[in-house]
Parts: C-alpha cells; structure tokens; sequence
C-alpha cells in the first residue's frame, strides 16, 4: 500500500477514487504513567512513557488505515494524516485518515 501526505503521487496516475478511510485508536494511560508524568512536569523534560504510547497508538492507527483502504480494493492513500485529541484526562484518541484511491504507474 502506497502512502502519500501529498495529493497525487509522482509517477502515477489516479485511476479511481475509493473514498475517506480511517484508522482509529483510543490509548488510556494508567496510574504510573499518570504520576510519572505529572512529576516530570514539574522539572520538564520528555515523557518517554507518553512518547512510546502515542507512538504506537499512531502505528495501530495507520494499519487500521491500510486494512480500510484494503478492504475497497486501494492501493495507495492520498492526502494522509493524523489527528489527535484528549477525551477527559486520561484517554487519547490518535485518527489516521486519507482518501483511499486505485494508482497505476505512468513511468
């Protein structure tokens, strides 16, 4: 599966589009990293738990991406990007979205 940030995809041809597709995950941090991360804040610095749960979060979400592009018969996603937001204190929610499209190569 080719992926794309950009509109079009040098080299190829957009045969058809298949529409939006996403991916989403919503990640819960537990108590340990809810209290390491509020003590490190108080002295600054990166939050590595954090880093690692977004992160993965954003992997799950690209492949749940793929598997919805998969499933309407694309082989590339144009116009992809993430999208993230805090649902209450502790939960994340990470989308991963795009326009699903069939490419054929031109060169």
């Amino acid at each position: 599966m080719l992926i794309s940030t950009m509109n079009d995809l040098p080299g190829y041809a957009v045969d058809e589009v298949l529409g939006e597709v996403f991916g989403l995950t919503v990640r819960s941090r537990h108590i340990g990293s809810q209290i390491g991360a509020s003590l490190k804040s108080i002295v600054g610095g990166e939050l590595k738990g954090m880093t690692k749960m977004l992160a993965e979060g954003r992997q799950d979400a690209q492949e749940r991406l793929v598997e919805e592009a998969a499933a309407k018969g694309a082989n590339a996603v144009l116009a992809f990007r993430f999208d993230t937001s805090e649902l209450g204190s502790t939960w994340t929610e990470i989308c991963a979205y795009g326009t699903a499209v069939k490419v054929s190569r031109t060169a």
